[in-house]
């Protein structure tokens, strides 16, 4: 059986009845554009160790056909995924003798440098926001306050916040496609989580719920606002206020840091965040504690 005969078996059987819909469409993309037109037409049992780690190899050094060059590792080990999980599901049920695609060789994953928007940034931020008579905008310092990914604030609802008690939940996430706003359950089962809000955010987002016309937290005419059109008035707020620019993301890295800057224990961040454990808020955010810590012993010293 050709490989690429198969993979279409195996995303539209195996993978799209189970998986969550972002998941399909990014297995989709990633063979249409990658998997098939290298490797497509070979047989599946002729998909051998080396001629796996050869075409890992190719993406790596010039697998983006609009600029020549490699591919991120990030990309390539998603690539690997799709190429493992559907050569063990065709093992399984028979359609090749053996299963070698785990001796592919992985790249290393380059950790992304932490970014995050100084003390004096924030506080223009704000104030942007403050001035705007966009009342869309403030779920720009709901992130700031609370660490959501922008997917969880465009979905978030007022049914899921609690004014009386000042308690956030997040239940949806989601994300834009070609069809429109694809509403899902969040990222991982951690992400599930229920987050403290600020008394001070209480009064402005019980002011914007009484004027607001929408189920949505973030709307525009009532209606939900895209992914990236949030993402571009963000970063039309930055170009305005002459702030460096930075990803949508940095907001999240920002509540992180400012919580470990007040003292908030790498645990209570780790849930609040929505990690899987503290380990992983830890290893992010390693630095930022460094700091912290070394500004807590700097004020010590100044008491000897």
């Amino acid at each position: 059986m050709k490989y690429i005969n198969w993979l279409n078996i195996w995303l539209n059987n195996y993978i799209k009845p189970s998986a969550k819909e972002r998941t399909y469409i990014r297995y989709e993309q990633l063979i249409r554009t990658h998997i098939a037109p290298k490797i497509g037409d070979k047989d599946v049992n002729d998909l051998t160790p080396i001629a796996l780690q050869s075409f890992v190899t190719e993406l790596l050094s010039s697998g983006n056909d609009k600029t020549g060059k490699g591919l991120s590792a990030n990309t390539v080990n998603a690539i690997i995924s799709v190429l493992q999980n559907s050569l063990r599901t065709a093992h399984l049920l028979g359609y090749t003798k053996d299963y070698t695609a785990n001796m592919i060789k992985r790249p290393k994953l380059k950790e992304r440098k932490i970014e995050c928007f100084t003390l004096a940034e924030q506080k223009k931020i704000e104030s942007a926001v403050f001035d705007s008579k966009k009342t869309k905008m403030f779920g720009i310092v709901l992130c700031l306050y609370t660490g959501l990914r922008v997917g969880e604030l465009i979905a978030l609802q007022w049914k899921d916040v609690d004014l009386q008690k000042g308690l956030l939940t997040v239940s949806c996430s989601c994300h834009d496609t070609s069809g429109g706003i694809v509403f899902d359950e969040p990222k991982t089962a951690t992400s599930r989580r229920v987050i403290p809000l600020p008394k001070q955010l209480l009064p402005k987002l019980k002011s914007i719920k009484k004027s607001s016309n929408s189920d949505f937290v973030v709307s525009a005419d009532g209606n939900a606002v895209s992914v990236r059109s949030y993402q571009r008035s963000f970063e039309l707020l930055l170009k305005r206020q002459n702030i460096v620019h930075r990803g949508f993301h940095s907001l999240r890295h920002t509540f992180a840091t400012r919580a470990l800057e007040c003292g908030m224990d790498v645990k209570t961040l780790s849930e609040i965040l929505g990690h899987k454990n503290p380990t992983v808020t830890l290893n992010r955010y390693a630095h930022s504690l460094l700091e912290h810590k070394a500004a807590m012993m700097n004020r010590l010293g100044k008491l000897l």
